[in-house]
């Protein structure tokens, strides 16, 4: 019996995920790794550390399956998206840390393009708002932020890449140098219409092409494992984003179903199909995935922090001493007790996308306990989430018939039962909630013939429990007023500096 690996590289952890044909997990191992935050709204990772973790507990699952790399079919990717790592060919190694996805070192800048009248053309090129989340003004920030990066980008002395193009890097011990559809439609550097890198971006930005990964879709083999990291060579047959994993590891094929994924961030994209839908209430455009010469397009919203508010109750407030804590915690209180707690950590993204807001605490009386903040904590996730899903409706026309939901927080039935009577809609979680490691899977093991096509893919979805709304009155309603009087206070919030700019 053979086997899928699924490499699910995280913004706090590396996974790796065993699965078989039914898609049923058959071995997990996952570490988490540093996170480095070198000034006020800078955020990085060592690219080491994301390699060496993620191979370890590859090599993790496998052992303690008792299996060996010749048991494994293919391998699939998923990884966090937009973070940017910069490393020399010759050498392999990385020239900085990894800037990551939520690092808002280029927000001056991103207003400086913005300023400078570039806002229509990236979005229609690229499906996205300018904005410091994507990879594109990080990569200028490295070369033009460390010594020498710029003239060695020139000479073709150095590579760009996501996690993804990193760790496939490494694997093939610098053989391929690749990515696929679905992360360069997240660098604000790749048209997504025509299927390729944009000149017109590259040379607004600066940014030499030969230090571009080729664009790959996502199922099929680039190349194999070199056989000294896994014991023997292993096809790796299937990449993607990890939010485009998960709406694959849904089943989320037919235009019109939407997943959100609850991790550090929360993240909720719905399928449009063959045709890329404008958003007219600055939700993302961008590629869900590309199979057989086709691309399925999705509109998506992100939330940056989503379950990294709990991580911060734990780490920062000490209030509990593990995330699963929270929802006993949240419940010793009926309500928030009027407590709003707004996580704008890393600015808002949709459909706000203010780079300078930050998070604040609205609400606090005498009264207020562990209790409440924990609840308010829970029930900002949800309200982030019911913010994206009321002008995703509206930019499709349709009413969203349910909203498929996955990872870690989703085993908080709280949260789950309050979102369900947020939105009014129900919420569907699936017996397998490591969704993105099964869209990796899914891609890869298509890929090489594991499963034939998306029906075998399809058959394996099932439902684990559904939470329908409960609530017919209007307090729904009225706490969602409450929140968006909450989100005022957040709004741009902090200074306006240009010190971090880069020049154009």
């Amino acid at each position: 019996m053979s086997f899928i690996l699924a490499m699910d590289q995280g913004t706090t952890s590396s996974r790796a995920i065993l699965l078989d044909h039914a898609g049923k997990i058959q071995g997990s191992a996952a570490r988490e790794f540093r996170q480095m935050f070198p000034q006020n709204g800078w955020v990085e990772h060592d690219p080491e550390e994301i390699w060496s973790t993620q191979l370890a507990v590859a090599q993790e699952v496998l052992r303690s399956a008792g299996l060996t790399a010749r048991d494994v079919a293919a391998i699939g990717i998923a990884n966090q998206r937009e973070t940017t790592i910069v490393w020399d060919r010759r050498t392999g190694q990385p020239i900085h840390n990894a800037i990551v996805w939520q690092d808002r070192r280029t927000a001056p800048f991103c207003d400086q393009l913005k300023r400078q009248g570039h806002l229509e053309t990236v979005q229609r090129k690229t499906g996205l708002v300018i904005d410091a989340y994507f990879s594109a003004s990080k990569i200028c920030w490295l070369l033009d932020n460390v010594a020498g990066a710029r003239e060695r980008a020139g000479r073709g002395e150095l590579a760009f890449g996501t996690v993804d193009s990193w760790l496939l890097w490494k694997l093939t011990n610098g053989g391929v140098h690749a990515t696929d559809a679905s992360n360069a439609s997240r660098t604000m550097l790749y048209n997504i219409h025509a299927g390729q890198w944009d000149d017109e971006l590259l040379q607004m930005l600066r940014i030499p092409r030969s230090i571009l990964p080729e664009v790959r879709s996502c199922s099929e083999i680039y190349g194999e494992s070199a056989a000294e990291h896994l014991g023997t060579s292993i096809p790796i047959a299937g990449m993607a984003g990890d939010q485009q994993a998960a709406l694959f590891g849904q089943a989320c094929f037919a235009p019109g179903l939407a997943k959100c994924t609850y991790g550090t961030g929360c993240f909720m994209l719905m399928n449009v199909g063959a045709n890329a839908v404008a958003s007219q209430h600055r939700l993302l455009t961008t590629v869900a995935w590309q199979k057989d010469g086709a691309t399925t397009y999705a509109l998506e919203g992100s939330v940056f922090i989503g379950g990294a508010v709990v991580q911060w109750l734990r780490d920062g407030l000490k209030l509990v001493k593990s995330a699963a804590e929270i929802e006993s915690l949240a419940g010793t209180v009926a309500d928030n007790g009027g407590v709003y707690i707004v996580p704008a950590f890393a600015g808002l993204g949709a459909p706000h996308w203010d780079q300078y807001a930050r998070g604040s605490i609205s609400g606090i009386t005498r009264g207020t306990t562990a209790g409440h903040f924990a609840r308010a904590a829970l029930e900002s996730i949800a309200f982030q989430v019911a913010d994206v899903l009321e002008v995703m409706q509206r930019d499709c026309g349709v009413r969203i018939g349910q909203l498929r939901v996955d990872g870690g927080a989703t085993a908080n039935n709280l949260l789950m039962q309050f979102q369900a009577d947020l939105l009014r809609v129900p919420v569907v979680r699936p017996k397998v909630t490591e969704t993105t490691a099964l869209g990796a899977a899914y891609l890869a093991g298509l890929a090489v013939g594991y499963w034939k096509n998306l029906a075998d893919v399809q058959a394996n979805w099932q439902i684990e429990r559904t939470f329908e709304p409960q609530m017919n009155d209007d307090r729904p309603g009225r706490w969602r007023q409450r929140w968006a009087e909450a989100l005022k206070r957040s709004r741009d919030w902090e200074e306006h500096s240009a010190d971090a700019a880069v020049a154009p």
